[in-house]
């Protein structure tokens, strides 16, 4: 049997999983990081590399290689992440496979978690799909014809770097009025005019029916459903995924988003895009850069 480590490395914790050829998750760990020491690299390096030598020990020799997710932009080879400005300092261009002494390989983690999607989830038996990750930011992914779309320069799938408004402030990219600010947690204050600090907040407020929290959060919905419209036009996948934590909104995101690409839409010939919600959680990352990192090794 074979095997690969996959890890989704984040800003406060890497989640780990050891998956087989069929996508069975065999082991998993989660193991904390200091978020504070990120501008060393030394915790986070330190933390990796312990955790695939914690799950090295269950896997008898079996192991093929290990997969590293992780945002930012890979270089073209996928072994490091060549594009990660204003953050994660020392992550940019470190060759995980020295420093591991095992094969590896990197995807940004959107494209990671598409890999899981597409693989062994909702995406399976699909051919052409969209990825869009709602969290803290807006992240994406493309499969085109079954295969991942990483595009020159692995750039591809930036969705939330999409313009819904030129007159609004810039993002981490230049972009104005992105979809990244129009619906990621991060902006939440700045939309509700300091009223609320987190997704989480404004729809505890909207679900008690606080009449602003209701025009910020269907107003953010709105802009998600117009920039989804624009993915369907631009790309014209069979279904757009979303995952990440604003998704656990439940009905009350997916509920007025359809109402939403009702309006939007552009549907010729009664054809139109689903819309679903991934069915991995946490792990996603680790499972889909894992399935990654064996299939470059049977390359």
């Amino acid at each position: 049997m074979t095997n690969a480590i996959g890890i989704d490395l984040g800003g406060t914790r890497i989640k780990a999983a050891v998956i087989d050829a069929e996508g069975n998750i065999l082991h998993q760990l989660f193991a904390a990081t200091d978020d504070n020491e990120w501008s060393a690299g030394a915790a986070w390096k330190k933390a990796v590399a312990e955790t695939v030598k914690s799950l090295k020990k269950e896997l008898n020799g079996n192991l093929i290689s290990v997969g590293i997710s992780a945002p930012g932009l890979p270089d073209e080879n996928n072994r490091c992440i060549a594009f990660m400005p204003g953050r994660m300092q020392g992550l940019e261009n470190f060759m995980w496979k020295e420093f591991l002494n095992e094969p590896a390989y990197v995807l940004n983690d959107a494209v990671a978690a598409l890999m899981a999607e597409a693989k062994f989830g909702v995406a399976k038996n699909k051919k052409n799909v969209v990825m869009v990750t709602l969290g803290t930011g807006v992240g994406g992914a493309i499969l085109i014809d079954g295969k991942l779309y990483q595009g020159a320069f692995n750039k591809a799938g930036h969705i939330g770097h999409t313009a819904i408004n030129d007159d609004e402030d810039c993002d981490v990219t230049g972009m104005p009025g992105s979809l990244e600010e129009c619906i990621g947690n991060y902006t939440v204050g700045k939309r509700s005019n300091g009223k609320f600090a987190s997704t989480y907040e404004l729809l505890d407020a909207y679900r008690n029916g606080d009449q602003f929290a209701k025009e910020v959060w269907l107003k953010s919905v709105r802009r998600l459903a117009i920039g989804l419209s624009s993915v369907s036009n631009f790309v014209s996948p069979e279904a757009i995924i979303l995952s990440g934590g604003i998704t656990q909104a439940g009905d009350d995101l997916f509920e007025p988003l359809k109402e939403y690409m009702n309006k939007y839409e552009w549907r010729p010939g009664g054809n139109k895009v689903e819309i679903m919600r991934a069915s991995y959680g946490d792990l996603a990352g680790a499972i889909g850069v894992a399935s990654y990192a064996m299939s470059k090794d049977h390359s």
